[in-house]
């Protein structure tokens, strides 16, 4: 029934976002609200609820004009049980009944999944996927996350541990990784990632550059300055953007070769570097992908940016229309 309507909520370590939205995914309203991070992140719920049931009676709306609300949440998310936990950057150390509490709380159903996968439904819904059934995507950002749809379907695996693009093993005698291996590529593609490849390869670097120069300084750099100063030819830095691109190119390579999406959308604070970064990556991706996947597999920019979350939250919960 399409007069029905969803909410799509983004749950981050700093803001919570909100939309409403048609069952075809436009946004019709949003608002964000901050996220209360104090006494284990016991507000957080309580505040979702608050802000959900406030903004539907400002708009004068109830909850019988909405099919469902979904929801993307870092940590361990149990889909079927509605349930979190292990989200550290929102301080929840328990298990955070989310559909449970949520549902009572505004009388509307309620869906959820982790963070990763939702932006990925968003950007495949109305972004870079062009809803193609096909669609891998990675999300560049403090970390490296990913979500994968294949067949039309968002993989989660035994685990939930499905998509999870950022611990591809790019260098078997890498940097050490958050979960404990070597080499994955969340070491180098994040955006610590590439300050700690800059560093290292600055270290070693002997020629004039502005990037070492800052380094050596002890300046504070950025993922950001590091591709500004390659944007304007710093040799150090294009080496550094170079051998990003190629660890980038080497791990989308192995997930096109693995399922051929008709698409892999790059999306996250790095991905704002752009074309800059796209053709750098396309070149090595080229390199380590087989004809066929080379042909029909194609490397996109997203386009959502911050309502990949909103609108990936919100496709969640469309699965209660009736």
């Amino acid at each position: 029934m399409d007069k029905k309507k969803l909410i799509g909520v983004d749950l981050g370590g700093t803001t919570i976002k909100f939309a409403i939205l048609t069952t075809k995914g436009d946004i019709q309203q949003r608002w964000s609200v901050d996220t209360n991070i104090l006494d284990e992140g016991s507000h957080i719920i309580p505040d979702i609820i608050d802000s959900i049931n406030h903004h539907l009676d400002l708009f004068e709306m109830s909850a019988d004009q909405f099919a469902g609300i979904g929801m993307g949440s870092p940590g361990t998310v149990d889909r079927k049980a509605g349930t979190v936990i292990g989200a550290f950057n929102l301080n929840w150390k328990t298990l955070q009944q989310a559909k449970r509490e949520i549902e009572k709380g505004t009388g509307i159903a309620f869906a959820i999944d982790n963070d990763a996968n939702v932006a990925a439904l968003g950007e495949r819904w109305k972004g870079a996927g062009e809803n193609d059934a096909n669609v891998a995507f990675v999300t560049l950002g403090t970390g490296v996350g990913g979500g994968i749809i294949a067949d039309g379907h968002l993989l989660h695996g035994v685990a939930g541990s499905a998509g999870e693009i950022g611990h591809i093993t790019i260098d078997p005698n890498g940097y050490l990784c958050n979960c404990g291996k070597k080499g994955c590529l969340e070491t180098v593609a994040s955006a610590t990632g590439v300050v700690r490849v800059a560093r290292d390869m600055a270290e070693e670097y002997a020629g004039t550059s502005s990037l070492k120069q800052k380094l050596d300084d002890g300046e504070e750099i950025s993922s950001k300055i590091v591709f500004d100063l390659a944007k304007a030819n710093d040799p150090l830095a294009l080496m550094v953007v170079d051998k990003v691109s190629r660890y980038l190119g080497l791990a989308l390579g192995n997930v096109a070769n693995t399922l051929n999406p008709s698409y892999i959308v790059i999306g996250g604070g790095v991905s704002a570097a752009g074309k800059f970064l796209l053709d750098r990556v396309q070149k090595y991706f080229n390199l380590y992908t087989f004809p066929q996947v080379r042909d029909t597999s194609v490397l996109k920019l997203a386009e959502l940016g911050n309502e990949a979350g909103v609108i990936g939250a919100a496709s969640l919960a469309s699965q209660f229309v009736k």
